[in-house]
């Protein structure tokens, strides 16, 4: 039974005057305890990535790198073939980024949490993973990684030294593996269930996959994404089902 855990989200996914989902993160942020801040390449600029900051300050949220391929067009959810150099150097620089915006406002880079297609590499990568923790813990040794339980880039953080946060997803389907189903288009999902779903999780450490199977979860973090359709309902009803079982919501 799970008696803390911290609820995150995707935040700052628009782009100059085009806002990526429902543009909810105002109502967002008061009911989360980190959020993860698109850096400019499949999301967010830098007077986005700035007003988000400012924002998740004014909430007392926590605040993490949200790093992904360099792909506006397809909002980094498609895989590029790239080398793992390359792609660590495309992650540093986004972090890099978003740290002198967040020092101008006196915050702290708290976490990493990869995005998307890029996500998805660096659970199956090794190389990558290998590479890009090396990497973290030389220049962010004191971020703690948002990752699956179990996966390449949750051994290679790991094998460094680096804290990990291991994420349940609230608005994703899970397979019998017990990883998440990737999908382009998320389609509207109901408030209720996934709440019910949130909290059968963290009471039971349980999740039902695509085929009806139950598989174990392990996880100190809630994913919501908010660009998903109604992000901002689901995201009330998670926060109102955990407040209601008197489970305490706050940052690693």
């Amino acid at each position: 039974m799970t008696t803390t855990i911290d609820l995150n989200a995707d935040m700052g996914e628009s782009f100059g005057a085009w806002t990526v989902g429902d543009g909810v993160d105002p109502g967002i942020m008061p009911l989360i305890s980190s959020a993860n801040i698109a850096a400019g390449f499949h999301a967010g600029d830098p007077s986005t990535m700035l007003e988000t900051l400012r924002l998740a300050s004014r909430y007392g949220v926590s605040v993490g790198v949200h790093p992904g391929f360099r792909d506006l067009v397809g909002f980094g959810r498609r895989p590029i073939l790239a080398a793992a150099d390359e792609l660590v150097n495309d992650v540093l620089y986004q972090m890099g980024a978003l740290r002198e915006l967040a020092r101008l406002e006196g915050l702290e880079v708290n976490h990493f949490k990869l995005h998307g297609a890029l996500f998805m590499h660096a659970a199956q990568d090794e190389t990558f993973a290998e590479k890009l923790t090396a990497a973290l813990i030389t220049v962010a040794p004191h971020l703690s990684v948002y990752c699956l339980a179990g996966t390449a880039l949750d051994k290679a953080a790991e094998s460094v030294g680096l804290s990990r946060v291991h994420e349940f997803y609230a608005d994703r389907d899970y397979n019998d593996e017990g990883s998440i189903v990737f999908v382009r288009n998320v389609k509207r999902l109901d408030p209720h269930q996934v709440a019910q779903k949130v909290l059968r999780a963290c009471q039971e450490g349980k999740v039902e996959t695509v085929s009806g199977q139950q598989v174990a979860v392990q996880f100190q973090s809630i994913c919501i994404h908010s660009d998903t359709p109604g992000a901002l309902s689901l995201v009330q009803a998670v926060r109102e089902s955990l407040d209601n079982a008197g489970i305490n919501v706050a940052a690693h």
